[in-house]
């Protein structure tokens, strides 16, 4: 089985957070012609491929507001050779749509309180009719927002904290977060990674919109290209080359991390295997 992290040419959002560097910014109809064109070729490659596939749609900017992720999700999602496909995204767009999906679609939701009205977040998790964690970033300015989060979804409903870029939180700092994400302290500092094995490279890849290969979206090495099928030689064990890993959707690969485990049949939609009886780790 191999897990793809796909990100095409878009790189636009209708959000203006602070902490991105995609804020509000648009792309042009010619970019835009293109992530359609790369991504219904991706779509069609994974249709025909006869070995089981699972795919995060990691996009910079928001992906869902764009017809064509919407429909390569709920396609995806009933293609037999497809265990999982999954998108990180704001929640922004209409949500009936996926009531054509399958039970193998997730999103992996991000709440940004500058952005949105929260009754209106609310109800619109709440009625999502497929997997999905939700998330926040670990601003100081969020964490009553994120209180008030948890305490209105559903205990079945994965709340995860992002560490904010750059910011180094003291003890308490970090035990306030970890009330409301017990598995924060995995996103507090960055994991050492040089030289450890990790399954990027062997069984996970990053792709872009031109089927360029590489192990992740973190290290640049390009192993070959998905739709000439040259990045199959390259697939083997190997160790990490970057210093450390600061970002879940790398890390959760590192194998002395462990989160394997800890999100046995969620990694990319980002649900613990046990939750809501998730103990908090240590920090």
């Amino acid at each position: 089985m191999l897990t793809i992290l796909y990100r095409g040419p878009l790189s636009s959002c209708d959000y203006d957070c602070a902490y991105c560097p995609f804020a509000k910014r648009r792309d042009t109809p010619e970019r835009l012609r293109a992530d359609r064109a790369a991504l219904e070729r991706f779509a069609a490659w994974a249709a025909a491929q006869d070995f089981e596939l699972s795919i995060l749609f990691t996009p910079w900017g928001e992906g869902l507001v764009r017809s064509w992720y919407r429909r390569a999700l709920v396609a995806l999602s009933w293609l037999p050779n497809v265990r999982r496909v999954a998108i990180q995204t704001n929640l922004s767009c209409r949500t009936g749509w996926l009531a054509e999906a399958s039970d193998r679609a997730a999103l992996w939701v991000t709440y940004h309180p500058t952005q949105v009205p929260y009754e209106r977040m609310v109800a619109k998790i709440r009625s999502l009719p497929v997997r999905h964690s939700v998330g926040i970033v670990g601003d100081p300015a969020h964490l009553e927002h994120a209180r008030r989060l948890r305490a209105d979804l559903p205990a079945e409903t994965y709340l995860w904290v992002n560490a904010e870029e750059g910011r180094l939180y003291t003890d308490d700092e970090a035990g306030a977060w970890a009330e409301i994400d017990p598995l924060f302290s995995y996103s507090r500092f960055p994991h050492a990674s040089r030289d450890l094995p990790c399954r990027t490279g062997e069984s996970v890849i990053s792709v872009d919109g031109e089927g360029t290969v590489r192990r992740c979206h973190f290290v640049p090495e390009v192993l070959g290209n998905l739709y000439d099928g040259s990045y199959r030689p390259a697939l083997r064990p190997r160790g990490c080359p970057a210093g450390s890993c600061d970002c879940h959707i790398g890390y959760v690969h590192l194998e002395p991390v462990g989160l394997y485990d800890v999100f046995a049949g969620g990694i990319l939609e980002r649900i613990p295997a046990s939750w809501p009886h998730v103990s908090r780790s240590g920090w």
